[in-house]
């Protein structure tokens, strides 16, 4: 069985403002993480073994004592002082080296467990009016389950796919079940899915490494795309680890929706020039 971490990145409200509205942001990144059932384990004891040993630390030197689940890393967290200063009582203790290092350590599992991304990207500006957050939300997710089903079918055809996602809030985590659920029964108009298994499993992303990692990437994506930069270091440390379809070189685990927008020219022609200077990968 596969287990996919899902997280996400930017805001799910449909309306980018504009028409003498302030602008709003016009991204929004859905990302799930792929691993084999053997290697989720290894995931989770290395990233929870330098959590513990910082949280020792800490306590050693009088700044708290934090079980795991105090521990938990958010990219925003990462990045944003003031937030990590509320939210966070246990990043916000550690030193920047420290923070660096149990950020290294995220994301040195996606080689260590051979890990497979999948990413949509919907720029809000293309949007139809009719789309709400919670649409917007469901079409991110149908649209990542066509390429894990094509993944499961194209390499792993005789293993199921276990969706892990974050317990947002029993409103949104019903409508995607149902989505889900349809899915189950009738697939959509371009796939049948055969691979992908009953309900997705909501968890809280305290209590998930996996998940945490997703959020991680999701911002990565996020920010290549919204800076226009196929370059960005922490985007470009992701490319080799999304799915690519055998003896093919496009990238097919990331969808930029819908048709029309111009971040599809952006995204095929910074894979080109990607390919130009780094060696053909796959990840199967």
């Amino acid at each position: 069985m596969y287990l996919f971490y899902f997280d996400e990145s930017g805001s799910r409200d449909p309306d980018v403002g504009g028409n003498g509205a302030p602008d709003k942001d016009n991204l929004y990144v859905l990302l799930a993480i792929g691993i084999w059932e053997g290697n989720w384990r290894k995931l989770d004891r290395a990233v929870a073994h330098v959590k513990l040993e910082l949280a020792d630390y800490l306590r050693r030197d009088g700044k708290g004592a934090y079980e795991l689940a105090d521990c938990e890393v958010k990219s925003n967290w990462i990045r944003n002082v003031k937030e990590r200063e509320k939210k966070s009582p246990f990043l916000f203790n550690l030193d920047g080296a420290d923070r660096e290092r149990l950020v290294k350590t995220f994301f040195e599992q996606l080689e260590n467990s051979r890990a497979i991304i999948f990413a949509v990207v919907i720029d809000k500006r293309y949007l139809h009016e009719h789309m709400t957050y919670e649409t917007l939300h469901k079409k991110a997710y149908e649209l990542i389950l066509e390429r894990i089903e094509h993944f499961m079918v194209e390499f792993h055809p005789k293993h199921n796919a276990l969706v892990i996602m974050d317990d947002t809030s029993r409103y949104l985590n019903q409508a995607v079940a149902m989505k889900h659920a349809f899915f189950q029964r009738a697939g959509n108009q371009n796939v049948i899915f055969r691979h992908i298994i009953e309900y997705p499993f909501f968890t809280r992303s305290e209590l998930s490494n996996g998940v945490q990692l997703a959020d991680l990437c999701a911002y990565n994506v996020y920010r290549a795309f919204k800076a226009r930069d196929f370059t960005y270091s922490y985007f470009e440390y992701l490319l080799p680890y999304f799915y690519k379809r055998a003896k093919q070189d496009r990238l097919d685990g990331l969808k930029v929706w819908p048709e029309g927008s111009e971040l599809i020219e952006f995204a095929r022609v910074g894979w080109i020039e990607y390919q130009k200077k780094t060696p053909p990968v796959g990840r199967g």
